[in-house]
């Protein structure tokens, strides 16, 4: 099954220029990888798993103001979200000068208003308070827990991409669900989820 038919299977509303957008993020993707090395994904199929796996949660997510994605990489899955979720301000962490010089292009040509990027470990930034924190295969729960600590509030819910080890990695005193996928587990935490 082709990305497009898949999304659109999610049957969750997607902004009208997402399926171009998310074809010229590949066409750029794969320009850049070949000299800059951005992500391990080399092929189409890989990259429109990373896109669905992206993508996925706004089937289950409440509408959020802001988000901040820890260590976006080449774009997973903070600047994915951005494109599926154009009334969302999205800022993107990611202290490689490669990887945000690329998320700065994408932004740039592909005129995404609501993504910022910031070139800094998510330690470096000043203290700002986001309704939702995410983050997929950067550290282990405990933590992006702390390193999250600055950019939360007892309102904002934290959605982290984990896989089948997650159910390890998550502390006790925590309110959470776990939405499974075929390959995925995505810990939503937060009160009132």
């Amino acid at each position: 099954m082709n990305l497009k038919t898949a999304l659109l299977e999610l049957g969750t509303e997607l902004p009208e220029n997402f399926f171009y957008n998310i074809q010229k993020y590949k066409e750029h993707l794969f320009a850049w990888n070949r000299v800059h090395n951005l992500t391990g994904a080399k092929d189409e199929k890989t990259i429109d798993e990373f896109i669905y796996d992206s993508i996925y949660p706004i089937t289950f997510l409440p509408k959020c103001k802001n988000l901040l994605d820890i260590g976006t990489g080449a774009g997973f899955p903070g600047l994915i979200l951005a494109m599926g979720l154009p009334d969302t301000q999205v800022t993107l962490v990611e202290p490689l000068a490669k990887r945000a010089s690329f998320l700065q292009f994408i932004k740039a040509d592909l005129e995404l208003t609501n993504v910022k990027v910031v070139q800094k470990k998510v330690e470096e930034m000043p203290h700002e308070i986001f309704e939702l924190v995410t983050s997929r295969a950067v550290t282990e729960t405990d933590m992006l827990l702390k390193l999250s600590e600055n950019f939360r509030d007892k309102n904002s819910k934290l959605l982290f991409y984990k896989g089948e080890r997650v159910y390890d990695e998550v502390p006790n005193n925590l309110k959470y669900k776990i939405i499974k996928t075929q390959n995925r587990h995505y810990l939503l935490i937060g009160e009132n989820i």
